[in-house]
């Protein structure tokens, strides 16, 4: 069993190393994972041999408190809460009131060096004991404000298991006992008229140290825990997307009702302008549909009876009826959420490093300043140099940053991905993935559209595009096969011709007499044997085949005149070939893996510049082709489906899954691309190597900001008579804090983190020393294949147009040009095809 715990009291990663520790020494424990950002802990194991109180209670004995975490809630009741808005206010009130007395005792045991005047009642060595005495009565309030850091580092040192409070606690302890010391001196002196003793401990007190200490940590606490606030925006604005209400129809009346009460199967209305509050099918009417929130992807999309939609895409034109299939943690919406913050609270491999540094450093840390402080002490026998340059030690040495290097930068890295539509479902694949280099695609689905279109309609002399079409169609029309049904989706704005006699023959074609004319439409070898010469046919389908096609003959029987030739492929999505020069951009073997034969594979892979394909691989043997290339020593990427190719997802170092429209809880694989772009892919890469790049400067910092500190900390400088450089401890305070919003602010620059790959390309570029232009026209009124053949046969027509790439679910026209040619020319044309131009880019 898996569950999640909420974990109280931990404040570095020494506490979390602790906490992990406790947990995974009790029996029938499998993984445990701590995240010191959300203070949250997920722990595998056997319900038969441990209980989540047995783990509660493991956690309490470590010295901190440990509670499964309530049931999860709703996208839509998730975003009524803030977890960090009540810390940060009950910070903001500690910091408030700590520095109302940090201010007057700072004035008062340090102003008088900086020519500030002071009451009567505090000047000169006859009010030592009233000058110490205020500054004392102003710290307790200090202590008392910030007592948190005193029960909890205390508690852990006496569990043997110390952590960044324990620092806190006992430096600023040791500043207010050696005060309280010096306070008994300064009476002693005065009662018996020592008043060299008097004149030495008049101005050796430590009071605003520990004041300032406490108020400045809990300054840079206060500024770190807004920052972490930050990272999780991404999650945020997810939540935020979730409608409150849905419009029910309940016995033939529309009814409001707050989403949670929405059940499986009730029929919802949904007008324009109005988000869509559950996963369903659309019933009745149709309309255009912004899925952007989820995918994206900035086009809407059309919708009408029979497709999906999802949660918190907003509806853009007309109202439509759904059916509920999904409600509350089901929802497409909920599930990102939930794995982004999964994702997020996982632990990356490099983040092992600073729990296990953190696991030693603060107890090796208390020794050297014990250390430090009986060096002083020797050297010249001064117990204030002893206790400033032992409490700076321990002040300095706060692992704040380190507990905080890895998990800000992969919540704000999974979180980022989220935005771009790449849902990454662990810590452990985000940061795998800047170590693949080599990407296993495949073809099927992923590279390609993963149907068969028409491609070519290549009629015989003498007879029309539109004659051979409508023949195919009509007598493809009651045949199942897949390339059937690509000839009828092209053709389905022509008429049909009566069918009678119709014959399906294994192997070969289908057979048919259309208006009383016997028909036939297969391979070669049914012309053949049908005693039907194919002319010159045969050699332009051998043409079509070596570019990876399937060229289908029609014929008239009767006549035994063959009619023409239509090629129907699989081909190839619009960012195919982008990607895989982005894979090799970055430095990556790209790898094609297909169960097509070669020859096809071939064709695809030369079109798309793969030059490594592995052909004719079934199913169950592309896991074994993944594993062969990990034997060679690869890193291998597998991008594929998610479905016939678990196997080999699961079996890679990090699985893609592409394709996965509204499921995204695929179980086989890693990230989920959700707009099911292979750029995306290659985006997933850049964000990755980006990531880790980002903890590796934070851990960088973290360490050089310790190794550092502590020995100017400790007077190190001073004593080798190198430099004149020793560490006040309040300086340390500010300087520890600092270091932690350093490391938060840091990770939150992958905030501002964008994909080159996912870019407009450039309206203009140069190919063998000619200028080559790109401009996209977004276009209404299309609304099958067949329209999009009409305008994509307008725009070809024009000179200059080199290529035409059509878009029905975008609504749109790619253009490649090779020379500048007006819009208005190319708005007239589609214009005249009978369609309406939108714009021109």
């Amino acid at each position: 069993m898996k569950q999640k715990f909420d974990v109280t009291g931990m404040t570095c990663s020494a506490c979390s190393a602790h906490v992990e520790k406790a947990v995974c020494k009790l029996e029938g424990v499998r993984t445990v994972q701590v995240n010191l950002l959300s203070n949250s802990m997920q722990v595998e194991y056997d319900e038969g041999v441990l209980s989540a109180e047995g783990i509660s209670s493991a956690v309490g004995q470590a010295g901190y408190a440990a509670r499964p975490a309530g049931a999860q809630k709703t996208a839509a009741a998730a975003v009524r809460e803030d977890p960090m808005a009540g810390e940060l206010d009950s910070m903001k009130r500690r910091m408030a009131a700590s520095f109302c007395f940090l201010l007057p005792l700072f004035y008062i045991s340090m102003g008088h060096m900086l020519g500030a005047p002071l009451p009567g009642f505090l000047l000169g060595r006859e009010n030592a004991f009233a000058f110490a005495f205020v500054q004392l009565l102003l710290t307790l309030p200090i202590l008392y404000i910030n007592d948190k850091y005193f029960k909890v580092g205390f508690k852990t040192l006496f569990k043997g298991a110390p952590n960044m409070d324990t620092l806190i606690a006992v430096g600023s302890s040791a500043a207010v006992v050696y005060g309280i010391f010096a306070i008994f001196q300064i009476g002693f002196g005065l009662g018996h008229g020592d008043w060299a003793k008097v004149e030495k401990y008049h101005m050796d007190l430590y009071f605003e140290s520990a004041g300032m200490i406490l108020t400045l940590i809990t300054l840079g606490k206060f500024l770190e825990t807004r920052s972490k606030g930050k990272t999780s925006e991404a999650i945020t604005r997810l939540m935020d997307l979730a409608p409150k209400t849905a419009r029910v129809l309940r016995d033939g009346q529309e009814v409001e009702v707050p989403v949670e009460e929405v059940q499986v199967g009730d029929l919802l209305v949904v007008r324009p302008g109005q988000s869509i509050p559950v996963d369903g099918v659309v019933v009745e009417g149709r309309s255009s549909v912004d899925e952007s929130a989820l995918t994206g992807e900035s086009m809407p999309v059309d919708k009408a009876p029979g497709d999906k939609v999802a949660t918190a895409s907003l509806n853009k034109s007309g109202a439509f009826t759904m059916r509920a299939v999904h409600v509350g943690e089901d929802t497409t919406l909920a599930q990102m959420i939930r794995l982004v913050e999964e994702a997020s609270s996982s632990k990356a491999p490099i983040a092992k490093l600073a729990d296990q540094v953190a696991g030693v450093f603060v107890p090796a840390v208390m020794v050297i300043a014990a250390v430090t402080a009986a060096a002083w002490l020797l050297i010249d026998g001064s117990v204030t140099e002893a206790l400033t340059s032992g409490v700076a030690v321990l002040v300095i040495s706060c692992p704040c940053a380190l507990g905080l290097a890895t998990p800000v930068a992969i919540m704000v890295g999974t979180g980022k991905g989220a935005e771009h539509g790449i849902l990454i479902k662990s810590a452990e694949a985000l940061e795998t993935l800047h170590t693949i280099d080599t990407v296993v695609l495949d073809k099927t689905g992923t590279l390609t559209q993963g149907k068969p279109v028409v491609t070519d309609i290549l009629p015989a002399p003498g007879v029309t595009e539109d004659r051979l079409l409508t023949m195919a169609a009509s007598l493809e029309g009651s045949s199942e096969h897949p390339l059937a049904a690509a000839i009828l989706e092209k053709a389905q704005s022509l008429p049909r011709l009566a069918v009678t006699d119709f014959t399906a023959v294994h192997g070969r074609g289908v057979r048919a007499a259309l208006d009383g004319e016997l028909c036939l439409g297969g391979n070669l070898a049914m012309l053949r044997e049908a005693g039907i010469d194919p002319l010159d046919l045969s050699q332009t389908a051998d043409a079509l085949a070596a570019q990876g096609k399937t060229a289908l003959y029609f014929a008239s029987e009767a006549q035994k005149q063959p009619l023409g030739l239509i090629a129907v492929a699989d081909t190839p999505k619009p960012t195919s070939r982008d990607a895989v020069a982005a894979f090799r951009e970055l430095g990556l073997d790209v790898v094609m893996l297909t169960g097509d034969n070669q020859r096809t594979a071939q064709a695809i892979g030369q079109e798309l510049g793969v030059t490594q394909v592995l052909a004719e691989v079934l199913p169950q043997d592309k896991e074994r082709k993944v594993f062969q290339l990990q034997q060679e020593g690869k890193r291998v990427a597998m991008i594929g489906d998610g479905i016939n190719d678990a196997p080999a997802l699961a079996r890679a170092d990090v699985g893609l899954a592409i394709g996965a429209g509204t499921d995204v809880a695929l179980e086989s694989a890693d990230i989920v691309l959700m707009k099911s772009d292979l750029l995306d892919a290659a985006a997933a890469v850049e964000l990755s190597r980006a990531t880790i790049r980002n903890i590796k400067q934070n851990l960088f910092w973290a360490f050089f900001y310790n190794t550092l500190g502590i020995p100017l900390a400790a007077g190190v400088f001073v004593g080798l008579g190198l430099l004149n450089w020793r560490l006040d401890p309040m300086f340390a305070a500010a300087a520890m804090s600092l270091s932690s919003v350093t490391v938060v602010s840091n990770a939150l620059r992958l905030r501002f983190f964008k994909s080159k790959f996912q870019t407009e390309p450039k309206s203009e570029m140069q190919q063998g020393g000619t200028t080559v232009m790109n401009k996209t026209m977004k276009i209404e009124g299309m609304m099958c294949t067949h329209c999009t053949g009409r305008v994509e046969k307008a725009l070809a027509a024009i000179d200059g147009v080199d290529k035409v790439e059509m878009s029905l679910e975008g609504k749109s026209a790619a253009l490649t040009l090779s020379k500048d040619v007006d819009n208005q020319v190319l708005t007239g044309a589609v214009t005249e095809a009978g369609y309406e131009v939108v714009s021109v880019e």
